[in-house]
């Protein structure tokens, strides 16, 4: 059976989990710091994908360090299927909602600081950056393990 680095039950894909928590709590922890940025839908919408994005990547960050540490590899088809499609699809909610925000928030920016405080932008933003790495993550541990499904 084929080792793919950064499929699932692998060192590199606890790594990629844990950047996806790191960064994805983040964002979420950015976005619901103050109240205010809730009027726009763009970041009620990053708050709702963040909150989806993170307890997936902790329950598959802890089946890799099962997986790790106990030395047993899920190399089940259905399971990796089913990770597969479930990184995918996160992985472009993620994608729409840190495109979203970024966008709202330079539009916002650009209007002027009545619309938005540049303590309130300067937290949309960070917390767009934040979900834009926490994407790329999953993407790339979507890619692994789509790698790694035609050898099962």
């Amino acid at each position: 059976m084929e080792q793919v680095p950064g499929a699932l039950g692998t060192s590199a894909s606890l790594a990629l989990r844990l950047g996806q928590i790191i960064f994805s709590s983040a964002s979420l922890l950015f976005m619901c710091l103050d109240v205010e940025l809730f009027s726009y839908t763009s970041f009620s919408y990053l708050v709702t994908i963040m909150g989806l994005v993170t307890p997936w990547s902790l329950s598959l960050a802890l089946v890799d360090a099962y997986s790790v540490f106990i030395k047993c590899l899920p190399r089940q088809p259905r399971v990796l299927l089913i990770v597969i499609v479930g990184d995918w699809a996160l992985s472009f909610l993620s994608l729409a909602a840190a495109c979203s925000t970024a966008s709202v928030t330079s539009l916002l920016v650009n209007a002027g600081t009545s619309y938005c405080p540049s303590r309130l932008c300067s937290r949309s933003q960070f917390s767009a950056t934040m979900a834009f790495l926490s994407w790329s993550l999953s993407f790339a541990s979507t890619l692994f393990n789509l790698w790694l499904l035609p050898s099962l």
